[in-house]
């Protein structure tokens, strides 16, 4: 076993690519080829729906005949799982009983992590809860949009394949990575690991913060800052699409089929972008 510390620096390829995929206000290619499948009626017949695309594409992408309710929402989620407790106390003043979280544009840019969400920050890339053991991150994130603001085309939510990912890294950087993991998350809880048939990642691009990793096989520092670099490179060069957001949208994404992250935006007091947020297990 070894530990040790990775710490982002200017000079990797990573740095530049973010850059350009996430602040340059270059509008993406939409998910699924731009194919947005109708759907209305019950809560029970949205999520038909999205269930058939969860299967086939790992994300749904739905045109809602109209809002769902914050009730019908809540039902929604139940056909897909159990809705997590939103707990953070800096986040309070934007949840709804408990579990829906109003991603609402107050702020301007930033360096409060836990307004970051609500602010003009883009965000990186990341799966959700990659902090947790598996069994306690979400298997779907839900997005609703409300309102896409002022200026629709900025803040774009951004998808990228775990498996275009996988693709990119070299057979013995995803061994390496198959043994490290984070270093408070207890053993097997690695970065890369089998999931129903699949690799997925559990990993988060923290930016400048540093990580601190624990490698369960006693491979070399260097190897581990070279296979996370890798990683890094790989995320922001691999088919990233973004979600162009309208009133009535609906859009879920497999915590194990998709990295995911946003763009930046442009906050406008007078008409705030606003999306409903639920993570489901």
């Amino acid at each position: 076993m070894r530990t040790g510390v990775f710490a982002e620096q200017d000079s990797h390829v990573h740095v530049t690519s973010r850059r350009v995929l996430l602040d340059s206000s270059e509008p993406l290619p939409e998910p699924l080829g731009g194919a947005v499948v109708p759907a209305g009626g019950t809560p029970a017949e949205v999520a038909r729906v999205v269930r058939a695309a969860l299967r086939q594409h790992g994300a749904a992408v739905v045109e809602l005949a109209e809002l769902l309710s914050d009730d019908d929402f809540r039902a929604f989620g139940t056909h897909l799982g159990t809705a997590m407790p939103e707990t953070d106390p800096a986040v309070q003043p934007f949840v709804t009983d408990g579990v829906i979280l109003n991603l609402v544009t107050r702020h301007a840019h930033t360096a409060d992590i836990s307004l970051q969400p609500f602010a003009e920050n883009s965000l990186s890339l990341h799966t959700e809860g990659s902090g947790r053991t598996a069994g306690q991150q979400p298997r779907y994130i839900v997005l609703m949009c409300q309102d896409p603001g002022a200026n629709p085309a900025s803040a774009q939510t951004v998808l990228v394949p775990m498996s275009a990912v996988l693709h990119r890294l070299s057979p013995e950087h995803q061994a390496v990575l198959s043994r490290t993991r984070y270093a408070h998350l207890p053993a097997g809880e690695t970065i890369l690991r089998a999931h129903e048939g699949r690799a997925v990642f559990s990993f988060r691009d923290f930016f400048h913060d540093k990580l601190e990793w624990v490698n369960e096989a006693g491979d070399s520092a260097e190897v581990v800052d070279q296979a996370l670099q890798e990683l890094l490179s790989a995320m922001y060069a691999a088919g990233a699409v973004g979600v162009h957001w309208r009133r009535g949208l609906l859009v879920v994404v497999d915590n194990t089929y998709f990295f995911h992250g946003r763009t930046a935006g442009v906050s406008s007091p007078a008409h705030p972008r606003h999306l409903k947020r639920l993570r489901l297990h």
